[in-house]
């Protein structure tokens, strides 16, 4: 009779969290195309802002495929110390990072959104600082497989919790950018199209939705260490 850990070998490889790891590392890869996206549309470089539109939106059908794979393969019975629901949650809060990157670019291709001069510099920073609590959500969840080794105990959890600490303080640093940029936007809207205006900050606030979204990561995974 196969053990265990064959078992779950012959469906998932080495471990079971392997393909929850592959699917944030695509989510991220997804996320980051953001910053050159928008580097292409300042220089209004709208043949390369589609092509990275594409990239972006391949990249999330990409990660969809991983997560019906993961939804379809994963058994219904893991001898874990974390439920089978939990691991499909985390999931599904991932898979929303790569949706909102490709809501973004999506709306600022479909209207050629031109984004003002002087709100460039700051803007470009809260896209990075965006991107950046993904990455430390990929950082996070990079470490899943070493806590189920451990038993969510020992110095692994430790490590954990601080790469969760950074990554609720990169969060709350996009939270200060998106301030900051929303008072500038209000500083430069009058003398803009008060249509364009509507668009740009309900970009600004999905760039500050996908941070959240990337943050839930950690959130999640913080639930998973308290059990």
């Amino acid at each position: 009779m196969p053990t265990t850990t064959n078992l779950l070998s012959s469906v998932f490889g080495r471990s079971p969290i392997g393909p929850i790891q592959k699917h944030i590392a695509k989510v991220h890869k997804c996320a980051e195309q953001l910053a050159p996206f928008f580097e292409a549309t300042f220089e209004n470089d709208w043949d390369k802002a589609e092509s990275i539109q594409k990239d972006i939106s391949k990249l999330e059908h990409e990660a969809d495929a991983i997560k019906r794979e993961i939804r379809l393969s994963l058994p219904k019975s893991l001898f874990l110390p974390v439920p089978r629901t939990d691991l499909l949650e985390i999931v599904t809060i991932q898979d929303k990072v790569a949706n909102r990157a490709k809501d973004i670019a999506g709306i600022v291709i479909g209207r050629k959104m031109w984004i003002p001069e002087k709100l460039r510099t700051s803007f470009m920073s809260y896209v990075r600082r965006s991107v950046a609590t993904s990455a430390q959500a990929l950082r996070a969840m990079g470490e899943l497989d070493e806590l189920l080794e451990t038993g969510f105990s020992g110095r692994e959890v430790s490590l954990v919790e601080q790469l969760i600490e950074e990554l609720d303080r990169i969060e709350s640093e996009t939270d200060a950018c998106q301030i900051k940029i929303r008072q500038c936007l209000f500083s430069l809207e009058k003398n803009l199209p008060p249509v364009d205006v509507m668009f740009l900050y309900k970009i600004i606030d999905w760039i500050g939705d996908l941070a959240d979204r990337a943050s839930r990561v950690g959130s999640h995974l913080q639930l998973l260490l308290a059990r």
